[in-house]
């Protein structure tokens, strides 16, 4: 025994890097940079197992740290921190947040080590981790936006509150890459900008132009897009819209207010391309893309540019736009996109003072054929890019048949409008003729005093989701607005047609009770439900909001489930040894818990020692 003890401690006392002798670390397709001056560098991607590794890449030979924020704050915050000390020997420990000052280590370790490097300059962190575990103190990653948290040290003293922290939007559960897309050999571009458009000293402005789509003599693909912002102006530029234009309207010229007193600038309703802030490029699938060049293909486009100039600064000149790639190369189907949600109008209307409150918008297919000219085909939705403006914190839209839910098509309860960006499917979701679209909002407006409406402004509301799909169909936009008599009635506000309802909303005197009997009056009241296609041809039709029912979250997962013995040992090894007191404690005190913590973990590799010789 006491050789065994002896033998166990020389062991421990001089762990080598684990990564030595490792096999070459997996393909990893998705990567951004998650602080500023390139400092922090992340790879992640997701196995067929739900299992998700990292590679977090830190310009440090100090400790690093990575984790999720609940909603960017620091208390609750999952964290996993790691390093490698100056003599090769490792660390490696989940923790959480406790609150602004305080750090533990988890009971349970859920973040599995597959590797940890260290150079002159760089720390490289190889991990993994089911996207739901079982501890309580670990934040489930989900289809939502996910809160990230970095930081990193100068050395190996652990002190997390005292190192240099960043903090990133980011979307993680991605399932398909731009390299993942199989480029074609013949392409060109083209850019749909604005030409030195004097940007107006107004909090909002939206400016539309039309311009031609590329002249081709055959059917061309626009199978790629991306944003072509003025540089200095990526924080001006909220959205940019490119709307198809049906082939026998009469189209203005210049640059106006998209919708000002002039309605023709307001013409064009379907949906083409779009970028948001935060947005980056986008490839479509191999099997889909834009047409042009066909007498069914728009000739001209209106460009939709909504800039928010809060700071009202003077002189602002833009050129931004939307730069298209496309090829004769054809892919099998032809792409749409369908404009779901709460039509933008002010009979939309949020509360101020409300924690949550939610608003809904219905999309009824049933008039599709009719509306399109031809029965229409079952669209296959592969794509969607959500959107609200600042007050929104969710967004989610449901699928019916026949009176039933048939699942979610997308969501993100974490909504940030600082990252709008169009995200994929997991697999190809089909909507048959007949279905219902639901779209649920929810909003926060803790700090506003007055009513939110719905508008164009980026300080009024929107509730949109856009469905990309094949093949295409003539529908632009299916969106929904509920009865305000029938709210304003509920309320005991007089009112006999939309404008009275409107301005009796505005009059309320808003608390807590008030909020929520508009939102149920909101939800009871029937819809009408706004179908456009692309030459502008609109009907409404009624319907009900259904509930929409949350499906069961998936099971949870330990680590250990999936580690052998010699990586339980290992795992065991790699606690972190001066998380607790870290911040304030001498060098003789952390060697003092050094020491402790070899001799427990001596105790634990006899333990597994034994187990093994079992």
């Amino acid at each position: 025994c006491a050789c065994a003890l002896i033998l166990g401690m020389l062991l421990l006392l001089f762990i080598p890097c684990l990564c030595s002798g490792q096999p070459a670390p997996p393909l990893l397709r998705f990567s951004s940079f998650l602080g500023p001056s390139n400092m922090v560098y992340l790879r992640w991607d997701l196995d067929e197992q739900e299992m998700m590794t990292f590679e977090l890449q830190v310009h440090t030979t100090g400790w690093v740290a990575f984790g999720f924020s609940p909603h960017g704050e620091l208390p609750g915050s999952d964290i996993v921190i790691g390093g490698i000390f100056p003599n090769g020997s490792i660390y490696f420990s989940d923790c959480h947040v406790v609150d602004e000052a305080t750090l533990e280590e988890d009971e349970s370790q859920d973040y599995q080590l597959l590797s940890l490097t260290e150079d002159e300059t760089f720390t490289t962190m190889l991990f993994k981790r089911h996207l739901r575990t079982c501890d309580l103190n670990d934040l489930d990653i989900t289809v939502d936006t996910a809160r990230l948290i970095t930081a990193f040290g100068t050395d190996d003293t652990v002190q997390f509150f005292k190192g240099q922290r960043f903090s990133k939007s980011l979307f993680l559960m991605r399932y398909r890459d731009a390299s993942d897309s199989a480029d074609p050999k013949i392409f060109f571009t083209y850019d749909l900008r604005l030409d030195n458009f004097a940007v107006p000293v107004e909090e909002t402005k939206y400016a539309c132009t039309f311009i031609p789509l590329p002249m081709v003599k055959q059917k061309h693909h626009i199978y790629k897009f991306e944003p072509v912002i003025t540089p200095h102006n990526i924080t001006l530029v909220h959205h940019i819209l490119v709307y198809a234009c049906g082939n026998a309207s009469v189209l203005p010229s210049g640059i106006d207010d998209c919708y000002g007193a002039d309605p023709d600038f307001a013409l064009c309703s379907q949906v083409l391309v779009g970028w948001a802030l935060g947005g980056e490029s986008y490839q479509f699938p191999d099997e889909a893309a834009l047409s042009i060049g066909t007498p069914l293909d728009p000739q001209y486009i209106r460009l939709e540019i909504h800039y928010s100039n809060f700071d009202l600064l003077p002189g602002l000149i833009d050129s931004s736009g939307i730069r298209i790639y496309y090829t004769p190369e054809l892919r099998k189907y032809d792409v749409a996109v369908l404009q779901t949600g709460i039509f933008t109008f002010p009979v939309h209307f949020i509360p101020p003072g409300a924690e949550s409150y939610r608003s809904y918008g219905l999309c009824n297919t049933s008039q599709f054929d009719e509306m399109n000219g031809m029965p229409v085909p079952e669209l296959h939705v592969f794509a969607y890019l959500l959107h609200t403006h600042l007050s929104g914190r969710g967004v989610k839209a449901a699928q019916y048949r026949n009176g039933e839910q048939l699942g979610i098509i997308c969501e993100d309860n974490k909504y940030d409008f600082t990252l709008q960006e169009i995200r994929e499917m997991k697999e190809i979701l089909t909507i048959k003729p007949g279905d219902e679209i639901l779209v649920e909002c929810t909003f926060q407006t803790l700090d506003r005093s007055g009513i939110t409406f719905g508008g164009p402004s980026t300080m009024n509301e929107m509730c949109l989701t856009f469905l990309f799909y094949y093949p295409r169909n003539n529908i632009s936009s299916c969106m929904g607005y509920p009865d305000i008599l029938y709210i304003a009635h509920v309320l005991k506000q007089e009112a006999s047609d939309t404008m009275e309802g409107i301005m009796a909303m505005d009059l309320l005197d808003w608390d807590n009770e008030t909020i929520k009997t508009a939102e149920k009056a909101a939800k009871e009241a029937d819809q009408v439900v706004a179908i456009k296609t692309i030459n502008e041809l609109q009907k409404n039709e009624r319907g009900l909001i259904r509930d929409i029912i949350i499906p069961e979250r998936a099971a949870c997962h330990n680590i250990s489930e999936n580690l052998s013995l010699s990586d339980l040992r290992a795992a065991t090894n790699l606690r972190l040894a001066a998380v607790h007191g870290s911040e304030s404690s001498t060098t003789k005190e952390k060697s003092s818990l050094l020491l402790l913590s070899l001799t427990q973990l001596v105790f634990a590799w006899l333990i597994l020692s034994s187990e093994l010789w079992m």
